[in-house]
């Protein structure tokens, strides 16, 4: 488990986009060969996606050839709402880069069945050969995707009802009216999740240090989902200095002075921090710098 801390929002979607790209190029993607990403939705990977739109419109970075895996949508929401998560990947990612959409798989709220709609996406990602990358993020009580407290950590994709924390932390993108926020959603389970060859999770804000805090300084448990990845022989927590706030101070010492050792975080000057990712072999999460030098 890794935990790499920046000292901002902005410098931690940075660098998740960055490993993104580089897990790509790396990867070396093509007709036969697909790279397959797992995405997450709401406010925190906004950053991160404005990022990995602006490395594909420099020329550095194409998904043509790669397949992603939504981790949830609503349940009885229309696709075309502007709070579906449809919408909200299409208007905040997909239509920005040039990916097939007809590989970009997002669960279907609306399926006559849903149970066999779950099924169906679990089958996809089997077919597609699982997920390389899997990013998530988290509720302020640790839920990833909607695997809500109290979730199986082996569960796969499913129907759940969302808990009222999530409902009223939801409701700001519903005009604050309870009235109007789905109850129900479809989502991967927290095993599909761990299937995943890696994973990555983002946590940004005061607000979610209690949860990073209960994802890697306790055991695992079920009433905090996100802390099933501390199980995950490869994870990558990427946080802001906000998120830390909870963590022991002994804590933040020792993944800082990793960081330092692993990715050069003490060069502050830019072309000094080019040249010391140009220098590296070993950490795909360090290689990327823009063709046109940005």
């Amino acid at each position: 488990m890794r935990l790499v801390i920046l000292d901002n929002y902005d410098l931690a979607s940075e660098w998740a986009a960055k490993y993104i790209c580089n897990r790509i190029i790396q990867f070396k993607p093509g007709q036969d060969r697909y790279f397959t990403l797992g995405l997450p939705t709401g406010s925190t990977p906004l950053g991160c996606y404005k990022k990995l739109i602006e490395y594909h419109k420099n020329g550095d970075l194409s998904f043509k050839y790669v397949k992603t895996f939504n981790m949830d949508e609503y349940v009885g929401l229309p696709r075309n709402h502007p709070e579906s998560y449809h919408s909200y990947m299409w208007n905040n990612f997909f239509k920005h880069i040039d990916i097939d959409p007809n590989n970009a798989h997002i669960l279907d709220g609306n399926a006559t069945d849903l149970q066999a709609e779950c099924d169906a996406f679990e089958k996809k990602i089997k077919e597609a050969g699982g997920i390389d990358l899997f990013v998530g993020g988290i509720g302020p009580d640790g839920h990833i995707a909607f695997n809500e407290p109290g979730s199986s950590l082996v569960s796969r994709t499913r129907l759940k009802t969302l808990a009222m924390d999530t409902i009223l932390a939801n409701a700001k993108y519903f005009d604050g009216d309870l009235s109007k926020v789905p109850t129900m959603a479809l989502t991967v389970g927290v095993g599909t999740v761990m299937d995943a060859r890696e994973v990555m999770i983002l946590i940004t804000g005061a607000h979610k240090a209690f949860a990073l805090y209960k994802a890697i300084e306790e055991g695992v448990n079920h009433m905090w989902t996100v802390s099933a990845f501390q199980q995950h022989p490869r994870t990558i927590f990427v946080c802001d200095e906000d998120a830390t706030l909870e963590l022991r101070v002994k804590t933040v010492k020792y993944f800082k002075v990793i960081s330092t050792l692993n990715m050069g975080l003490e060069f502050t000057n830019l072309q000094k921090w080019h040249a010391f990712l140009t220098s590296q072999q070993g950490d795909p999460g360090l290689h990327y710098t823009s063709k046109k030098g940005t």
